[in-house]
């Protein structure tokens, strides 16, 4: 049996076939769990209808986490298309181009800071908060996706950095809201992966150089990884794990120094 055969799960933020929202999903329906997918905007519709064809997932629907209205909206949906769920996957993040260029000081801003923190990280405990009540007591699951750049300043990364060292506190604070419903709550920490998310950040070439010298495993790691990751953490196999930032990332997290590097 596949680790979630009769899960249903609920992702959200595929914004290609090279994401890594797309590598968990894809994971998550070899894993046997029924899918539904959101989007944000109309544009978006006829892209998010494409990878529902291929997951064959159940259906898709639009979402705006920045408007309280929307998500009520996308709950309502889910409840009556479904009932309830077990899984709930928040690949979102977003911080203005004008914040990732330069050094932190000289591009952050009262409305970027803003801006990064509501889409990236609030919008996390928003939808823990609204689908918490639809999940199965005892099986449910919420999985976010975060960074080093959480604990490690990176070039070019700059308010994303605090935004998801935000998220990773919001992982924990809601593992100890819902952990008396059953309900567990983790983020995986990816290494650099080229994403289109990723495009907007200066260097990222050079970036990945240095980090497949650095990593333990001498090499990056690919979306299909971390959707198996994603897929472990929201199964029943992962019953005991709450509150974590589980590193998917070739061990980079580890190493102080690297001999490929003397």
């Amino acid at each position: 049996m596949e680790l979630l055969t009769g899960k249903k799960a609920l992702v959200t933020g595929i914004a290609s076939n090279r994401s890594i929202a797309w590598g968990i999903a894809r994971a998550m329906s070899e894993q046997g769990a029924e899918l539904a997918l959101t989007y944000q905007g109309e544009k978006l519709k006829s892209r998010a209808e494409k990878f529902a064809n291929i997951l064959d997932a159940s259906f898709v629907a639009p979402c705006d986490v920045s408007t309280d209205a929307e998500i009520d909206a996308l709950r309502n949906t889910v409840e009556k298309k479904w009932g309830d769920l077990d899984i709930v996957v928040h690949s979102i993040a977003f911080a203005p181009r004008d914040q990732l260029k330069g050094l932190y000081l000289n591009s952050v801003s009262r409305e970027g800071f803003l801006m990064a923190h509501d889409i990236s990280s609030y919008s996390f405990s928003a939808l823990a908060a609204a689908f918490a009540p639809l999940m199965n007591k005892g099986s449910g699951a919420f999985l976010t996706l975060t960074y080093i750049g959480s604990l490690r300043s990176m070039p070019g990364y700059n308010v994303m950095g605090l935004a998801k060292a935000s998220l990773e506190a919001n992982v924990r604070y809601c593992a100890q809201s819902l952990g008396e419903m059953g309900i567990r709550v983790n983020a995986i920490s990816a290494g650099p992966i080229r994403t289109l998310a990723a495009a907007g950040i200066h260097g990222m070439k050079s970036m990945m150089d240095y980090y497949e010298k650095i990593a333990p495993l001498g090499r990056g790691v690919t979306i299909e990884e971390v959707g198996n990751a994603a897929a472990f953490l929201c199964s029943d196999l992962a019953s005991g794990i709450t509150g974590e930032i589980v590193y998917v990332d070739g061990g980079f997290h580890s190493v102080g120094f690297s001999e490929q590097l003397l």
